[in-house]
């Protein structure tokens, strides 16, 4: 896995796959998601719900979708949503890794931070698969189906925070890395 990481630490390739996981992000947010959000009323998506649900806001928000707005779901939304988590997942592993390596850090501990948004990808699928098979199932979905996809929702939420937070704090070290540099350079 590491030698995989390093050799695809090519700021171009690496900017190509950041690029290419927020056209399919931003198209979920601009186009499928408020799809669905039309037909429910303006209930927000499992996916979209970082704290997790219960039994009693999946079956409102199903019955609220209509059969018209669960097949929206199936065949709009999931669909992009099976190729995000991995173009999520590679591209900021590769981010955080490139931006580690600027700093001389990714032959440290650190690099093992870099495999976070991996697992997240890995809940996102988790996540995907569960809200796949309580649509197909609905209205026959049992309670402990609906706690287990909710627990990989937040664990990809939970993963994905601190994967954002550590990104922060790293970029905020390259900066901060860049002008001592700078300032070192001019006098």
């Amino acid at each position: 896995m590491e030698k995989l990481i390093y050799r695809n630490l090519n700021g171009k390739k690496v900017l190509f796959l950041f690029i290419l996981a927020n056209i399919v992000y931003a198209t979920m947010l601009t186009v499928t998601i408020p799809e669905i959000m039309q037909f429910s009323g303006e209930m927000k998506i499992l996916d979209m719900m970082p704290m997790g649900y219960n039994a009693q806001y999946v079956n409102s928000l199903f019955n609220a979708l209509g059969a018209s707005g669960r097949n929206a779901y199936l065949y709009h939304q999931l669909p992009l949503d099976l190729i995000y988590p991995a173009l999520f997942g590679i591209s900021s592993c590769l981010v955080l890794a490139y931006f580690l390596n600027k700093l001389g850090k990714i032959d440290s501990w650190l690099f093992y931070l870099c495999l976070l948004p991996l697992f997240s990808g890995l809940f996102d699928y988790a996540e995907n698969i569960g809200i796949i098979s309580m649509l197909r199932n609905y209205p026959n979905i049992s309670s402990l189906q609906i706690q287990i996809t909710s627990v990989f929702t937040v664990l990809k939420s939970l993963l994905t925070t601190i994967y954002f937070i550590i990104l922060i704090i790293t970029l905020l070290a390259v900066a901060k890395s860049k002008l001592f540099t700078r300032k070192d350079n001019l006098e």
